[in-house]
């Protein structure tokens, strides 16, 4: 009988998307086929711990008092909310090296900084693991929102006015940050951190007074702060799959429950709407979905990425907005949602990802002893 893999699932971590990437991890642990993987959890505590043994996911969620789904239809709500607020007896930290080496294939599920940015994919590189997903340079480049955005530029894709700030530029000169938004961006207007996930520190700003508070709050979590142009768009998504020949599902759109997808919006409020497939003419979907592989290969991704649109409601304009390495894939994520709707459920999606690791590793095996 041939020998399941040893599958790593990595989640947790250090970002302000800790949480989600939990809810992320209960969605592939539940999904994934056991009959072919033994999987081994592998929980990344807030201050870096690496933990395995038992449960490092509910012993997560506990600290964080988050309310995960249960696995067995009988526990009850009792039980659940019961767990200490502490990491369980049964979880042991270990070192990445010693839990990385004992595995076949790593699953990150790490979203924003410290995860999806390429720190641990540079790990896996120099412990010679298979990982899902992108590479380092790949990871990297779309977590860093103005490198990409250069990128896209350089290729000719279109996307919304944009400007790149500091934090010492605003607190040295704030007059003329505010000069050169008015000029070059207008309002309203988006304010973000340049490296990080999930809409968190994300601020739309109808005017000029209000434009201190969103620089703040952005400040908060990067020294790189990236404005945008609001534009009256919709919001489409599509979901890429593959390595050096990727394609893309079908077209998603996301009707947000509030004035646009925000953290919230996306985790916590479940009225936002997916539209799948995204009600858009024939040709505005082939210009989407060709841009999002033209995308994914400028950033030379690899096994999976979401990449995010806006479609322009007073042009028809299809806009490239990011795209995101390791995407969600909790219960109300678009990207498992978009392949099961082009064919592909839930579980032999996490299959698929595992085999195009296996097989990007292995031809790095073969380049090196050829």
């Amino acid at each position: 009988m041939t020998r399941k893999l040893r599958v790593g699932v990595l989640f947790g971590g250090q970002s302000s998307e800790h949480d989600v990437s939990l809810r992320s991890a209960q969605a592939i642990l539940r999904h994934i086929d056991r009959s072919r993987f033994d999987v081994v959890p592998i929980g990344i505590t807030r201050d870096g711990r690496w933990l395995v043994g038992g449960d490092p996911l509910r012993a997560l969620a506990a600290v964080s008092r988050l309310p995960l789904e249960s696995e067995n239809a009988d526990e009850s709500e009792d039980s659940r909310s019961s767990m200490p607020a502490s990491i369980t007896d049964d979880v042991r930290a270990i070192a990445p090296t010693h839990v990385v080496g004992e595995l076949d294939v790593v699953f990150p599920v790490l979203h924003g900084p410290n995860g999806e940015d390429g720190t641990v994919q540079g790990l896996l590189e120099l412990a010679g693991i298979p990982y899902v997903g992108c590479g380092v340079l790949a990871s990297a480049v779309a977590m860093d929102k103005p490198t990409a955005k250069r990128l896209f530029a350089w290729a000719g894709l279109p996307q919304a006015r944009w400007l790149l700030i500091t934090w010492r530029e605003w607190q040295h000169d704030s007059q003329s940050v505010e000069q050169r938004v008015e000029e070059e961006i207008g309002y309203p207007c988006f304010v973000k951190p340049a490296n990080l996930g999930s809409s968190v520190g994300v601020t739309k700003v109808r005017a000029a007074a209000h434009l201190g508070p969103a620089i703040e709050e952005a400040g908060r979590y990067d020294r790189r702060i990236l404005i945008e142009e609001a534009i009256d768009a919709r919001e489409l998504e599509v979901s890429v799959l593959g390595n050096d020949e990727p394609v893309a599902s079908i077209v998603g759109e996301i009707i947000p429950s509030r004035e646009f997808y925000d953290y919230e919006a996306k985790y916590v409020d479940t009225g936002s709407q997916l539209l799948i497939p995204a009600p858009i003419t024939p040709e505005q979907a082939e210009a989407t979905r060709r841009m999002a592989v033209e995308a994914f290969r400028l950033i030379d991704g690899a096994g999976m990425a979401r990449v995010d649109f806006f479609l322009d409601r007073r042009t028809g304009q299809v806009l490239i907005n990011e795209v995101n390495t390791i995407p969600g894939f909790t219960a109300i994520s678009m990207y498992p949602k978009l392949w099961e709707a082009s064919g592909l459920p839930f579980r032999e999606l996490i299959t698929r990802l595992i085999e195009l690791a296996l097989e990007r590793h292995q031809e790095k095996v073969q380049r090196r002893c050829g």
